[in-house]
Order: structure tokens, then C-alpha cells, then sequence
């Protein structure tokens, strides 16, 4: 049986020369880089090499980058800061943002009994702007968080003019960037933006490791104590093999960004065509069908299948050997429908089974033509 995954935007499949750059340095530079002799000192100067390139293809300086276990674990470290350290009384967020975010920021309205105001979205699932700069109209310290790229619907968030607005209100800007990073370019020097957050698994690198952008004099402080590694931001020893392997990565996904990202916008182009070919009636959720305004790597498509087909759907297509998801992987054991279609569909459209396909460099037209043919047959049944 043929076996086709389309669920990159859970993760990545690890590149070749990732995994053999990682393996080097698991043989050959184990030395903990707070040492002061000779193998601690190589791998110091690994760790601080990758942070440099990791800057520059930013366009930030090397000390605005942290290294953290990944996307979770920065967008924590930020937001809990924020409100902890920095006086943030009042936080501006949607309800379609990665749990990372939302559950964060449920906590600390508990904890510190902080104001926290959800932004108005329009049909799509687009942030309102309109509304945005209402609730920024306000003399309390702020922080927005928005997801740049939404990880189950694929809307992008105009970045550049939420972090223009912001900055024109003296309000802190954070965005879980884990689902762009690797994917486009974000010139810092740019926008005007205060903290994001990356995820090496979600282009290619090793998973357990990510990192964020701290704009420097931000007065953001550590979350976990201890030594003084990340210059005091995160306690604890450096995952060399981790560091490198995601700067290996990012390397190569920005070297080859024009090229890839063709190729894979190319891909969901056809599988939206073969879709609409077997579904007719076929809805797109958010605006990922638009390639202007949602990223070329997934899909999240509504299927008008009977209803005691629905619920079997994604086992079905598992089966067969296509790999997918109803949604982020992080609700993958949940029978819970979608928060963040939830918030966009009415109840009708609710009870159609949605299927998120997630695209990369690694998939064929030849894997596009398989999975339409599974879900011909389910069609057919």
C-alpha cells in the first residue's frame, strides 16, 4: 500500500542532510558549552555561530535571538513575561490562535487578573482591523498576540501593518510565527514587531527545539531558572545536535524559499482542481483557497459527505495510507470540533467533516493523485 503524508503542518519530515549535519555533531562535539576547556569552548562557538546566522536571515542582531524547546515554550516564556515583568495590564488576542497561546493567556487571567479583549474576525476568519484599532485605542499597557499564519486554516495576518498599528499605540506585539518561519522572509528591521516565536520541526529540523526573537531592551525575563545559559532567558544546558540541525534547516528552506515554495504552491493548486473535480460542492474554510491571502502549504476543505460517512473519514483515508488531520495535531485525540472552526462556521457547515491537507517539498503530484483516488472511492461508498 502506497503511503502518502500530508500533514506538514504538524511537522516536517527531518532533510537528509540535517539528519547527517546533526549526527556529526552527536559523535564529534559533545563537550557542554558552559565549560571553559577546549571542548566546551567548540561547542560555544557552534551554539553562538548558529545564533548569528539565525539573525541575520532576520536581519536582527544575535543577542535578540533565544533558543527555546520550541514554539510552546517561547510563546510562554514571552506572554507570562510580559504581564509578569513588563506591567502588560491588558491582552488583545483572537480566538483562532495556536492553544499555545490561548491557554497561556487563559492562565495568566487567572493568575494576575489581567484584562483580556478578543478581537472581532470577519467570515473568512481575517483578523477585523477595524476593530483591532478600536481596542487598541486605550491608555492601559498592552500586548497583542496574532498568529501570523493560522496553523488549521491558513490565513496569513498582515504583519507588517498590525506591528505599524501597534507601534503607532505603544502596545507590545507578539506573533506565534511558527507556521511562517521557513516559509517566507520577515525582515525585522521592517516591521516594527516586539517578539515571534519559531518551531524547527515545521521546516524541516529537528523537533524539541525552536527559538524567539526578543527586540533587545524589551525587559523580558526568565521563565526558567537555574544557570546562565541564553543569557539568562532559559536556564539549562544547549541541545547542540538540536541548534545545529534547525540552523542547518533554516539554511536550506531560506536558500531554496523561491524555488520550494513554487513547487508547493503548484501542488495545492492541483489538489484543490482534483478536489473540486470530485466534490462539487466542496467549501474551503478561512481563505486558504485564495493564495494571496492564506499560505501555499495547506488546505482545509469541507466535504459534503453524509453524515455516518463523516465521523469515519480520517480513519478511512489512514487506512488507505494518507496521512491528514481534522485540525491542529494538537487536538488530534479530541472529539471536540475545531476552536478555530468553531468560530468561523455556523452550525450547518459544522456538521460537514473538514480535513486539513498540509503540503512540502517531499510530496508528488504523483501523492496528490493517490490521495484523490482515496477519497474518490470514499465518495463513491
Amino acid at each position: 500500500m502506497k503511503r502518502v503524508y500530508l500533514d506538514n503542518a504538524a511537522t516536517t519530515p527531518l532533510r537528509k542532510e540535517v539528519a547527517t549535519r546533526m549526527l556529526e555533531i552527536l559523535n564529534y562535539n559533545f563537550g557542554n558549552p558552559s565549560s571553559t576547556h577546549s571542548y566546551g569552548r567548540e561547542s560555544k562557538a557552534l551554539v553562538e555561530n548558529c545564533r548569528k546566522k539565525i539573525a541575520t536571515f532576520f536581519k536582527v542582531k544575535s543577542s535578540e535571538i533565544v533558543f527555546t524547546s520550541g514554539g510552546t515554550e517561547a510563546d510562554n516564556l514571552i506572554l507570562r513575561s510580559a504581564v509578569r515583568d513588563l506591567g502588560v495590564e491588558e491582552i488583545i488576542t483572537s480566538k483562532i490562535e495556536h492553544h499555545a497561546v490561548l491557554h497561556t493567556v487563559e492562565s495568566l487571567q487567572d493568575e494576575f487578573e489581567i484584562s483580556v479583549k478578543f478581537v472581532d474576525l470577519n467570515s473568512d476568519g481575517h483578523v477585523n482591523l477595524k476593530h483591532l484599532e478600536q481596542l487598541l485605542n486605550t491608555d492601559k499597557k498592552q500586548l497583542l498576540t496574532l498568529m501570523h499564519v493560522n496553523n488549521e486554516i491558513g490565513n496569513k495576518l498582515d504583519i507588517l501593518k498590525v506591528a505599524k498599528m501597534c507601534k503607532s499605540h505603544n502596545a507590545l506585539f507578539h506573533s506565534d510565527t511558527v507556521q511562517s518561519v521557513g516559509h517566507y522572509h520577515l525582515d525585522l528591521t521592517e516591521i516594527p514587531i516586539d517578539f515571534i516565536v519559531a518551531s524547527a520541526h515545521k521546516f524541516h529540523g529537528p523537533k524539541g527545539v525552536g527559538f524567539a526573537f526578543i527586540r533587545k531592551d524589551s525587559g523580558i525575563k526568565a521563565s526558567v531558572f537555574g544557570g546562565e545559559q541564553e543569557r539568562g532567558y532559559r536556564a539549562g544546558t544547549e541541545a547542540i545536535h538540536n541548534i545545529v540541525g534547525m540552523t542547518e534547516a533554516l539554511q536550506i528552506a531560506y536558500d531554496n524559499l523561491d524555488k520550494e515554495s513554487l513547487y508547493i504552491q503548484e501542488l495545492k493548486a492541483y489538489f484543490i482542481e482534483g478536489l473540486k473535480t470530485i466534490f462539487t460542492k466542496a467549501e474551503f474554510n478561512g481563505a486558504c483557497e485564495n493564495s494571496d491571502d492564506s499560505t501555499y502549504t495547506l488546505i482545509n476543505v469541507r466535504l459534503p459527505i453524509a453524515s455516518e460517512k463523516a465521523s469515519m473519514l480520517q480513519f478511512q483515508l489512514d487506512l488507505k495510507g494518507v496521512a491528514c488531520s481534522r485540525g491542529s495535531a494538537c487536538q488530534s485525540g479530541s472529539h471536540q470540533n475545531s476552536h478555530v472552526l468553531t468560530e468561523i462556521l455556523n452550525e450547518e457547515d459544522l456538521s460537514d467533516p473538514s480535513i486539513r491537507f498540509s503540503f512540502s517539498i517531499f510530496n508528488t503530484k504523483e501523492d496528490i493523485d493517490y490521495a484523490l483516488g482515496v477519497l474518490r472511492e470514499i465518495a463513491k461508498d
